[in-house]
């Protein structure tokens, strides 16, 4: 007599495994997403550059937070803030083109980050307005290190894009309950049992016969 041993079914390992795999990874994307974005809108508050310029009192200190300097690293940290929760409105090929834009928005915060970090356009003009000058530029002009705070924050908006175009796959979407028209699907009632007295009393509660006659 022959005896058949039960063994593991690999492709049952595999799936438990690619489910702990997009666990852990939607969870670090939706961290890195939400953090990056964070970091990015509170650096481009911050002081960017430093100078002054030459008025008839001497010397005028002048500033530029990162908002005055450059407004494309916040643009994009909302993109890519709005782009993270739109990753799980779609599917499939939807998805991929949603966690593309995640990904993109992320690479375009650090590239305009790294501009701004040595760009005086924004001393330049203020200078021109205190001096009365157009042509006046700003002197003693120094930087800060917000702008590659910005510039982090925009690697991780990147990270969570990366994840999402690898792993999003394995995530999961919003509630099927709606359907595309909007409205929500109507849930079937369950038969009255005339032999149960609270079924009799739901279906007068709701206006029914429970006896399933029409009235003459």
């Amino acid at each position: 007599m022959e005896y058949v041993t039960a063994v593991p079914v690999p492709h049952a390992r595999s799936e438990a495994a690619s489910a702990r795999s997009g666990r852990r990874s939607l969870a670090v994307a939706l961290l890195c997403g939400a953090l990056g974005a964070a970091v990015a809108l509170l650096a481009t508050r911050q002081r960017w550059s430093e100078g002054t310029a030459t008025v008839a009192g001497g010397a005028f200190p002048l500033t530029a937070r990162g908002s005055e300097v450059t407004g494309v690293p916040a643009a994009l940290a909302i993109v890519g803030l709005a782009a993270l929760v739109a990753v799980f409105a779609v599917r499939r090929a939807g998805r991929f083109l949603v966690a593309g834009l995640l990904a993109l928005s992320g690479a375009g915060t650090v590239a305009a980050a790294l501009l701004g970090a040595s760009d005086s356009s924004a001393l330049d003009e203020k200078a021109a307005q205190a001096s009365g000058d157009t042509s006046a530029t700003a002197e003693a002009l120094s930087h800060t290190g917000w702008p590659y705070v910005a510039a982090v924050g925009g690697a991780l908006i990147l990270l969570a894009g990366l994840l999402a175009l690898r792993y999003g796959r394995l995530w999961p979407a919003m509630s099927g309950r709606y359907e595309r028209s909007g409205t929500p699907r109507t849930r079937r009632e369950k038969p009255v049992d005339p032999d149960r007295p609270e079924d009799l009393w739901k279906a007068l509660d709701r206006g029914e016969d429970p006896t399933g006659t029409e009235p003459a």
